[in-house]
């Protein structure tokens, strides 16, 4: 999370308001004070409280109710894809399966992108594969290389939704792919989905669904067996 002394007077609301949720201070179905209480607790403006607030609850954190207290959503299941890239700045309140059930999200969205990439754009498609042969060793290097590929391919299927799907998931896979590619595992497993993605490429979109299919399953498998090994990323 960032420090709470450089945030703007909303950021910082926000910061305080969604930490207490995720401690547990306010669990779901419980009401937060009213508004007054609140600003003065935050050392907020009433204006600048209810700023923050209706920006949490169109994320899907709280219900505003008028007339009534606001009361804190069951967020996991009343959530938005806005809360993802809200959540990858609390990292430490994620559950520990949190990142297996992302990236099983990712093994039903990325085989179909890839294959409208592959049929709709395939020449871009080629040419970005084709970098992978000269990507560095590097975890660095292999999280730039592999979030560019997946904005080509969202933006490469012409289907106008999954580049702003993908831009939401942006922030937190961005704060994985460290971990993820730190593992010499990780790394030689995305340069085979590399190599098989630009085979697949001469075989069609099928193929290519496939290949994303197995790379996608591979991955799963890996942060597995990481979170076996060393109980997790936030034991």
């Amino acid at each position: 999370m960032e420090d709470a002394k450089l945030l703007k007077p909303a950021q910082y609301a926000e910061n305080q308001i969604l930490t207490a949720i995720l401690e547990g201070k306010y669990p779901p179905g419980a009401c937060l004070p009213g508004e007054r209480a609140l600003a003065q607790e935050l050392g907020v403006t009433r204006p600048t409280l209810r700023e923050t607030l209706h920006r949490l609850a169109a994320e899907g954190w709280i219900a505003i109710r008028h007339g009534k207290p606001t009361i804190v959503n069951d967020y996991w299941t009343k959530g938005g894809l806005g809360l993802l890239s809200t959540m990858a700045r609390y990292g430490q309140f994620l559950p520990k399966n949190f990142i297996v059930h992302l990236l099983e999200l990712r093994l039903v969205l990325i085989p179909s992108v890839a294959a409208m990439a592959s049929e709709r754009n395939p020449e871009d498609l080629a040419r970005h594969l084709a970098l992978a042969k000269i990507l560095d060793d590097d975890p660095e290097a292999f999280a730039q290389y592999d979030w560019s590929l997946q904005e080509l391919m969202a933006k490469a299927s012409k289907n106008f939704t999954f580049p702003m799907i993908l831009n939401d998931f942006g922030p937190l896979f961005k704060s994985l792919a460290h971990t993820y590619f730190s593992l010499a595992k990780g790394r030689a497993a995305s340069k085979k989905y590399y190599s098989s993605l630009a085979r697949a490429l001469e075989l069609g979109p099928e193929a290519v669904k496939q290949a994303a299919r197995a790379a996608m399953q591979d991955s799963i498998a890996i942060w597995n067996d990481l979170h076996q090994k060393e109980g997790g990323l936030h034991d």
